[in-house]
């Protein structure tokens, strides 16, 4: 049999190391799947149960491996579903390449049955490059630029292939004018700044007397390096959310997280250093970073494009994180005056004491930040950790402390619902032997996480460490959002959109074959999660979560608090409860 330029591009893919392809069959691609099944064990072809789960899941393989992740759509509505998930990628600087069907090319132009113009679909989620392969010639230089161009970008890249070309016999472009003769592989740069540049940052930060270290998702390889220059320049390390992997919790001078999920002594040291070091991040909130004019700045980024757009730098180093900052070190002077270091740690030894505390609050029936807390005294060794968007980030973020060697992640600049439990599953796929976890809301958890379930149902039985959790916030209510309406807008909770429908979470899954823990008390929260990490297969939490527990920010503006009152006074529902809880918070 002929070879066919599906068969051929599922080669291609090969010979890039792609060994996964998330996605759903439809007519659209019959001849990629078909050549997938020829394709035999070259592949593993992950079938998600909506495409937008396929893109999450290709998202998250992006994320926990560094790997391209791969995501396959049928014409039309398959190609369409993808593109929350394509945007997750492209917001965090994630490489991912979609392959989507089309109808015939005689058929293209004449309004027919799922056709839709794709390049228009899709020009701005796959930017930097979207094509589509009209001859058998083309496919080899169209799969070896999506990849290269995806890996070295760090983006969403597009090809949208013809049904009917996909079943044509493959050709090599012939050596002819016109033409395009590409080859295989990408070897990344190491990008350091010139040596008078390190000498000018060196400058900087050797002056400093209060030196504040924020570290991003670009600092996740360079957990050394942020170590080591804090600890010379006697400075503490903030985390943007993307980065809350970049350096370990359990170090005394690790503030925790910025901005509005953050915590004090991240707020605190930003509001009293004089000099700030931004390593790999591209935090968008500047009224949590200092005001301007009272710090110096320096900021490390391998993108010149996201220089000096938060905050205005004196010096900006264009380079790899971990490389500028091995170069940078020989020139800093370490700091002999360790009072702000010290000022530093017993803030954040006050602040995990606050948390725990908070945590142990009584609540009706359970408080959500003791999920979180009884969780991060049990998390596994290198345990992969995913959160979804809402409130369930909230506490994520402040509650969780993570150790050396783990993963975690979520949606950060698109902050959109839904990826939690693909990214859990994905990271499955890619290290089958660690545990995963996936923090989620009931809102999520009923617009795409129980279809998810049903994937995780699917192939657990194929992972050699049969263990992922999913734990569910059910609080009948779009958490997040409610109290956005309170603390941004002024607005009491308007129950017709914010209230959700009862779902039995713990009784879904027992009934797909997972184990389902169903928790109402907050004594059974802790045994909970023993019996889930030790359940011989995937195991979701339904914790009944009080939603009146207040998501406070690290430093309450007048505004902030205005509103909360303006919200209270207006009918809120549920303004007693809140009224007691935001009272036990704010003693502690």
């Amino acid at each position: 049999m002929a070879k066919t330029v599906a068969d051929f591009m599922l080669e291609r893919l090969s010979a890039w190391n792609v060994r996964r392809i998330y996605g759903y069959p439809g007519d659209g691609i019959n001849g990629l799947v078909s050549a997938l099944g020829r394709a035999g064990d070259r592949f593993e072809f992950v079938q998600a149960r909506h495409e937008e789960a396929a893109a999450f899941m290709a998202c998250g393989h992006a994320k926990y491996t560094g790997e391209p992740g791969v995501c396959l759509a049928t014409s039309g509505p398959g190609a369409i579903h993808l593109l929350n998930g394509l945007y997750d990628a492209k917001l965090d600087r994630q490489p991912v390449v979609a392959i989507v069907g089309q109808q015939v090319r005689a058929a293209l132009g004449g309004d027919y049955q799922q056709e839709v113009d794709l390049h228009s679909l899709f020009k701005d989620v796959a930017a930097e490059y979207v094509h589509t392969c009209m001859t058998p010639e083309q496919a080899r230089h169209l799969v070896d630029r999506a990849l290269r161009i995806a890996v070295s970008l760090r983006t969403v890249t597009c090809i949208i292939v013809p049904n009917d070309v996909q079943e044509l016999d493959a050709a090599d472009p012939p050596r002819a004018h016109g033409t395009v003769h590409s080859g295989i592989g990408y070897s990344a740069p190491v990008v350091v700044p010139a040596e008078a540049d390190l000498r000018r940052a060196a400058e900087v930060l050797n002056a400093g007397e209060k030196v504040a270290i924020l570290a991003g998702a670009g600092a996740l390889h360079a957990t050394d390096e942020v170590i080591e220059v804090a600890e010379v320049l006697g400075a503490g390390i903030a985390k943007a959310l993307l980065g809350k992997a970049a350096v370990p919790d359990d170090l005394p001078f690790v503030t925790g997280q910025m901005g509005l999920l953050g915590s004090e002594p991240s707020d605190w040291m930003m509001r009293h250093c004089d000099t700030l070091l931004m390593v790999g991040s591209r935090f968008p909130y500047s009224e949590f970073l200092p005001k301007e004019g009272q710090a110096r700045g320096v900021q490390v980024d391998i993108d010149p494009k996201m220089l000096s757009i938060r905050y205005p730098m004196e010096v900006n180093l264009v380079g790899d994180s971990a490389a500028t900052l091995r170069a940078l070190r020989p020139l800093l002077k370490p700091r002999r005056d360790r009072s702000w270091r010290t000022a530093i740690e017993d803030r954040v030894a006050n602040w995990w004491d606050v948390v725990e505390r908070g945590s142990r609050l009584d609540a009706d029936p359970i408080n959500p930040q003791l999920v979180f807390w009884e969780l991060s005294k049990r998390l596994p060794e290198n345990v992969i950790i995913s959160a979804d968007s809402g409130s369930a980030a909230n506490w994520f973020a402040r509650a969780l402390r993570l150790r050396r060697g783990m993963l975690a992640s979520l949606s950060g600049t698109l902050a959109t619902m839904c990826p939690g439990v693909p990214y859990a599953t994905a990271a499955k796929f890619a290290f089958p032997d660690r545990v995963s976890v996936a923090l989620v809301g009931d809102g999520a958890m009923q617009m795409l996480g129980i279809n998810g379930l049903v994937t995780i149902a699917k192939y657990w039985r194929t992972w050699s460490d049969p263990r992922l959790v999913v734990a569910v916030l059910n609080n009948r209510d779009l958490n997040q959002v409610t109290w956005e309406l309170r603390a941004l807008g002024g607005s009491p909770k308007v129950e017709e959109t914010q209230e959700l429908p009862a779902f039995p979470f713990a009784r879904y899954a027992e009934m797909l074959g997972l184990k389902g823990i169903r928790v109402e008390d907050p004594e059974a929260v802790g045994p909970a999660w023993d019996a889930a990490l030790a359940a011989d297969r995937p195991c979701v939490i339904d914790a009944v979560t009080d939603p009146d527990v207040p998501t406070l920010p690290p430093h309450i503006t007048l505004r902030q608090a205005t509103n909360y009152a303006k919200a209270l006074a207006s009918g809120d529902p549920d303004a007693a409860a809140i009224v007691w809880q935001t009272f036990k918070h704010a003693i502690l």
